[in-house]
């Protein structure tokens, strides 16, 4: 399994499953998700029940810090961000998954046991 799933992977899935032309799937996908695209720039919410929704959110503005120059203070402006919120069948999915397995992925070396001091 790769690690992400790609629009590619997407098409071709759907290719095997429909047995729709390929180029039909894809124009398909990409024509979802501009209409996705376009609503969350409208700032419009997409609900896509079960799986969940896509909300648009404004960030307030804020003072942050350059991580070189920590004493210079830097502005973040207002700004809007897409926040995501799951929803009932994509969480009941998600408490199934193995968070070791996840959280080792990456290539990190799985925690060690605690051991009790002697």
């Amino acid at each position: 399994m790769s690690t992400n799933l790609t629009k590619r992977e997407i098409v071709l899935q759907i290719y095997e499953k429909t047995g729709f032309p390929q180029k039909e799937v894809q124009t398909t996908v990409q024509m979802t998700l501009d209409i996705i695209m376009n609503a969350l720039a409208e700032g419009r919410n997409v609900e896509l029940r079960n799986f969940g929704v896509l909300e648009v959110q404004v960030r307030k503005a804020r003072v942050g810090r350059n991580p070189n120059k920590p004493e210079t203070e830097v502005i973040i402006p207002q700004r809007a961000v897409v926040k995501f919120k799951s929803g009932k069948i994509l969480k009941a999915k998600l408490k199934k998954l193995d968070l070791v397995a996840l959280q080792n992925k990456g290539g990190e070396a799985p925690p060690a046991p605690a051991t009790p001091a002697t």
